[in-house]
């Protein structure tokens, strides 16, 4: 039997969800999230950060031959032809899309960051080998991205299971502030090419200084 309630019997949770599904607000399950294959986590972070299937393994085999077009092995993928595509092939790819990739200086605290001119990032990180269900001992750099979708930031990371929830800006500084913690993690930040012509992807108090 289907038990039907009033407003007036309405729980503030019931509520929230009312609001949020007439607002047209994204699920989890709707944010795009193309999951790992091969090495091609670059592809993978592009296309996540994106929002959209743009990107695949020819289009970046493709700009690897532009980079490169005289070398017999190209220097930025893999020798085996698998992916493992350097920074100047997502870079490349950004311009493609009238966008550009600024490089983080991780001197600078991540509170000087303006997260609403950014489109989204980009990080480069250690990330463990697995050989099937088996977790190998090793590490690797691994591209993932993230990006905010109807006002909460996830983290898009091909090798997850599906899109995880940041939250809100004060998390998303915090989620960042781990990863660029580590020595060898790096990050790209994702914006219109007049917001990297400009600087506002700095707080104003920032650029002042």
């Amino acid at each position: 039997m289907i038990t039907f309630l009033c407003p007036e019997q309405w729980t503030p949770t019931i509520v929230s969800k009312l609001a949020s599904f007439q607002s047209g607000s994204m699920s989890e399950a709707e944010v795009f999230h193309e999951k790992q294959r091969l090495e091609l986590c670059a592809i993978h972070a592009l296309n996540n950060v994106l929002q959209e299937r743009v990107f695949t393994k020819e289009t970046a085999d493709d700009i690897c031959k532009r980079l490169a077009p005289q070398c017999v092995v190209n220097p930025h993928r893999s020798v085996l032809g698998t992916g493992n595509y350097d920074v100047n092939v997502i870079m490349a790819a950004l311009q493609s899309r009238e966008l550009a990739a600024v490089w983080w200086d991780k001197r600078r605290a991540v509170q000087s960051l303006c997260p609403s001119k950014v489109q989204g990032f980009i990080l480069n990180v250690p990330s463990r080998v697995s050989l099937g269900i088996v977790s190998l001992p090793l590490r690797r750099r691994h591209w993932l991205a993230v990006r905010q979708v109807n006002g909460q930031y996830y983290n898009l990371d091909s090798k997850l299971k599906s899109p995880f929830c940041i939250g809100g800006e004060a998390e998303l500084r915090a989620f960042l502030s781990e990863q660029l913690s580590q020595e060898v993690a790096e990050m790209l930040l994702v914006v219109r090419r007049e917001v990297e012509d400009d600087g506002s992807w700095l707080n104003s108090e920032s650029i002042k200084e």
